[in-house]
């Protein structure tokens, strides 16, 4: 898995452009923004690094798929208007361990390191990169351990006798033969029936050229 190194990627001359990311679930409870994004602020100036943006999420839970800042952070991050993305905790950017992954492969792969301060993690140092290479791997690890335990329950299901896949709608020939006789068409049997054109024309037997030519799919 590959790491970023702001050395390599901001010249010499440029100052790090820095982008941070914040969320709050609420507004209310005392829950205050400004908390995270001070340390966040503080910890650029230490670094000398310039903040370029502020993504702040308000009152959204980390448990949802879509959050508008965070998405608008990603997709500035494609067009790389920054070095770097820091955050005060992983909880307040990803919602699981396999989302968090899947958004440092993408900033990875972009060029652009992360920070999250809480953690002390920070993959523009070597302790950094270490632990992103150590979270990768057990991320694998697990992903393969997952389709092992799949593929092992098959195989016990099998092995008792069990029919694996979707189980085959049973149609009854004598009713499409009346249908047909009604000089109803295949397409509207199956639409009748609530099966399809190829399930309909196994379940009317074998099919010779007379019986293609009766059973057409008009």
């Amino acid at each position: 898995m590959a790491t970023t190194n702001l050395s390599e990627s901001v010249s010499p001359n440029k100052q790090v452009r820095m982008a941070l990311y914040a969320r709050v679930s609420t507004s209310n409870h005392g829950q205050d923004v400004s908390m995270q994004t001070r340390e966040l602020e503080q910890f650029a100036q230490a670094r000398g690094w310039r903040l370029v943006d502020s993504y702040l999420d308000i009152g959204i839970s980390g448990a949802k798929d879509k959050r508008p800042e965070l998405d608008r952070l990603m997709a500035d991050a494609h067009k790389r208007h920054f070095d770097v993305v820091v955050v005060w905790r992983f909880d307040r950017f990803a919602r699981s361990v396999s989302h968090l992954l899947r958004a440092l492969e993408t900033f990875s792969a972009l060029g652009i390191a992360f920070v999250s301060l809480s953690e002390q993690m920070d993959t523009t140092t070597p302790t950094g990169k270490m632990v992103f290479t150590v979270l990768g791997a057990v991320a694998e690890l697990e992903r393969s351990l997952i389709v092992e335990r799949v593929r092992a329950g098959l195989r016990n299901a099998v092995a008792k006798g069990k029919t694996l896949g979707r189980p085959r709608k049973i149609v009854d020939a004598g009713r499409i033969a009346a249908l047909r006789a009604q000089g109803h068409s295949m397409r509207v049997i199956a639409r009748e029936l609530g099966v399809g054109l190829a399930t309909l024309h196994r379940a009317s037997g074998p099919r010779s050229k007379a019986r293609e030519k009766e059973f057409g799919t008009r």
